[in-house]
């Protein structure tokens, strides 16, 4: 058997990665985003017709972000200008800027690439605004976080968001198979490799092309090398994938939209998906205090009364997780979120809140009534705090039908309970107190 990289480098020109020697060039080299470059799509059309303005790329890890970019820039044969959050300051900016400037008073025109566009401050963003308002330069932004969050509202209002989605396995796996069938590749070695084997791949990537063909170009240069060519073994690939890494950023959007993926199929009453979503969350590097903090407030605000026990397994899921942390207080919190998906729900609590507090807002001055302030002193006393209270203690029933809201509220009704679970006799136990209150409101 050969040197394996002897044999697959036998050329002195020094070689990037696979992904690098792989950008697509044109539209055409492109896999993914049918929906913006199918024929007659938006993009597509103001590429085609050399009509591009200011925009910004949102979406997932390699997708084609960057690669987009240029090829936009080829095709309009524009100036290409890459800017980085980490280095570019605003003196940095405004150089570029005003370089654009005068390159377009010549007809010639600039397009500015801003990769991690949501990593420049306020300040970086607002030096473009001026550039981008009169058209000096074409702002191309990219991002992996929702730019109504990370854009100003200013610049976002003048480029047009275009989501980019993660690619489907059938998307990757064809990527792979072009990439074997270009000389730019492997410089026309034989790579021989199963159509199984590229599924794999493709599904590992998880939607990401860099992946793949950074897997790809791994199993290659570990593959047998023969008088045949190159061949990928099973055994090679289940190496190199050995530990998928979980795409979860713990600061962006898919931070949030997995903790609300936990928070719906628990409110759902679906334990299997309550359970998947605990286990991405964890498995990527969750913080489980975090998660456990949610499903404390699950308790009550989704079932609430409903099932008061909720709270006490929460609470207790919390503090387990404390006292042992990861890969231990899993299970505690899988035993949690499953006691959360099949109790009974009730979110009577939450609007009950939610409507006091509104009232609470807009009536800020409502005085508490005399007779149930306290009286600390003669003075208080005097002046007619605390009087006729009514101690419910001292009652035989243990009630008195004594107001305790102020006059502007009386009739206001907050908490509406259910019938859902143990909240049935809350209610019937509430239409008690109302009809012995009626009965005795004449006794206050």
């Amino acid at each position: 058997m050969n040197n394996r990289q002897t044999t697959m480098f036998d050329s002195t020109e020094p070689m990037g990665p696979l992904a690098s020697r792989m950008r697509p060039r044109d539209l055409d080299e492109f896999v993914g985003q049918s929906h913006l470059l199918g024929e007659g799509k938006v993009l597509r059309q103001m590429i085609d017709r050399d009509m591009v303005s200011s925009m910004i790329f949102w979406g997932p890890p390699g997708v084609g972000k960057t690669t987009l970019a240029r090829i936009i820039a080829g095709r309009t044969k524009a100036e290409f200008v890459n800017f980085s959050a980490v280095t570019s300051g605003i003196k940095e900016i405004k150089d570029v800027m005003n370089q654009a400037d005068r390159m377009s008073v010549l007809g010639d025109k600039t397009i500015l690439f801003v990769d991690e566009i949501h990593r420049f401050n306020k300040a970086q963003q607002d030096a473009f605004l001026p550039f981008v308002e009169k058209g000096s330069i074409v702002l191309i932004g990219a991002t992996t976080e929702n730019p109504s969050f990370e854009v100003n509202s200013a610049l976002l209002s003048r480029c047009r968001v275009f989501v980019l989605n993660a690619l489907e396995q059938k998307d990757l796996f064809n990527l792979q198979k072009q990439t074997l069938d270009n000389p730019r590749a492997f410089e026309n070695k034989k790579i021989i490799i199963s159509d199984e084997m590229l599924n794999i791949i493709a599904s590992f990537a998880n939607g990401d092309a860099r992946t793949a063909l950074s897997v790809l170009e791994m199993v290659v240069l570990n593959g047998d090398v023969d008088e045949k060519g190159i061949t990928v073994t099973m055994e090679m690939l289940e190496q190199c994938i050995s530990k998928k890494s979980l795409i979860y950023d713990k600061n962006g959007e898919e931070h949030y939209n997995i903790i609300s993926a936990l928070h719906k199929s628990m409110r759902n009453s679906d334990v299997d998906a309550s359970i998947y979503w605990l286990a991405r969350m964890l498995e990527a590097g969750e913080t489980p205090l975090y998660v456990a903090r949610r499903i404390v407030r699950f308790a009550s605000e989704d079932i609430g009364m409903a099932d008061s026990r909720a709270l006490q397994i929460a609470v207790a899921a919390y503090q387990a997780a404390h006292f042992i942390g990861m890969p231990e207080c899993s299970v505690h919190l899988a035993h949690a979120v499953t006691y959360m998906a099949l109790a009974p729900k009730s979110n009577a609590l939450d609007v009950a809140y939610a409507n006091a507090a509104m009232d609470a807002k807009n009536m800020l001055a409502e005085p508490v009534p005399m007779h149930i302030r306290n009286a600390p002193t003669k003075l208080m006393k005097d002046l007619g705090y605390g009087k006729n209270y009514v101690y419910a203690h001292d009652k035989e029933d243990k009630l008195s039908s004594m107001q305790c809201l102020p006059d502007n509220l009386l009739d206001r009704k907050y908490y509406v309970p259910t019938t859902q679970g143990q909240e049935a006799r809350v209610k019937e136990r509430m239409e008690q107190i109302e009809e012995w209150k009626k009965a005795h409101s004449d006794e206050w």
